[in-house]
């Protein structure tokens, strides 16, 4: 309401009269004229002159109108900001996702997004499904890439299932071989994708009572394509990250159906 008391003077002092700000706000005369009136009690000074001929600023008026115009213009840039971004004309969108939808997918989907909306900006976050899950609920990204199922305060929309691959060096005895053995797991050194929480490679070797020979752990999956490339072991990682992989390994999928 103080906006529009802020207009009214601003219209008042430009038309030097009452009935044409009235016209322009799409106001009654005495509307405006209750406006004015309530900011001269409120700041507890004459804005206006008011004459049979129209009104006239006072001298405190004219002080304090470029505060009331700067108020205003303001009010109105955050009206333009707030369209744009309905418009999608601006803004940023945060991403949770992993490497290999950072890799693969997201190049290709924010290419294709710019051409519709050039000015959005984005913001990727790594993390593992137990960090963008978390991220995602606390606000701290707009969306993010997670495995199904999800908690169920999350909406949340099925795009491709991302098989999980053995990885092998080239000169490994089973390269040659159709399926990987479940039980070939055990035994060989193997190299973990994990980070913090259980991942779905853990889970398998849950399900299927397996206590891997674990070598190394990390969040890298090209580090371990290089660790297996380079015989230090074996492992197991999302299809998706291993298309145009510039690494010599043997991809194999397990002999038992996985996720």
């Amino acid at each position: 309401m103080s906006i529009q008391k802020y207009r009214a003077f601003i219209k008042t002092v430009e038309f030097g009269s009452l009935t044409k700000a009235a016209q322009s706000l799409d106001y009654t005369q005495s509307g405006i004229s209750h406006m004015i009136n309530d900011l001269e009690a409120e700041w507890g000074i004459t804005l206006l002159e008011r004459k049979r001929s129209g009104v006239r600023i006072t001298s405190d008026g004219l002080k304090i109108l470029p505060y009331v115009q700067n108020v205003c213009n303001a009010q109105n840039k955050l009206l333009i900001e707030l369209e744009e971004m309905h418009g999608l004309n601006s803004g940023l969108i945060r991403i949770g996702t992993f490497s290999s939808v950072a890799t693969h997918w997201l190049p290709n989907i924010i290419k294709s997004f710019q051409m519709d909306y050039p000015n959005i900006e984005f913001e990727l976050l790594l993390g593992h499904y137990t960090e963008i899950e978390s991220w995602i609920i606390e606000g701290r990204v707009d969306c993010g890439f997670l495995r199904l199922p999800t908690k169920p305060e999350l909406e949340s929309v099925f795009l491709e299932q991302d098989k999980l691959l053995v990885i092998l060096p080239e000169n490994h005895p089973m390269a040659e071989h159709e399926y990987f053995p479940i039980h070939g797991l055990v035994g060989e050194p193997f190299i973990l994708l994990e980070k913090g929480a259980k991942t779905e490679i853990s889970e398998i070797f849950v399900r299927h009572n397996i206590i891997p020979n674990v070598r190394f752990t990390t969040w890298d999956d090209y580090a371990i394509m290089s660790m297996v490339e380079n015989g230090l072991g074996i492992s197991i990682l999302p299809e998706l990250i291993l298309q145009r992989t510039p690494y010599r390994i043997v991809k194999k999928e397990l002999e038992v159906a996985v996720p």
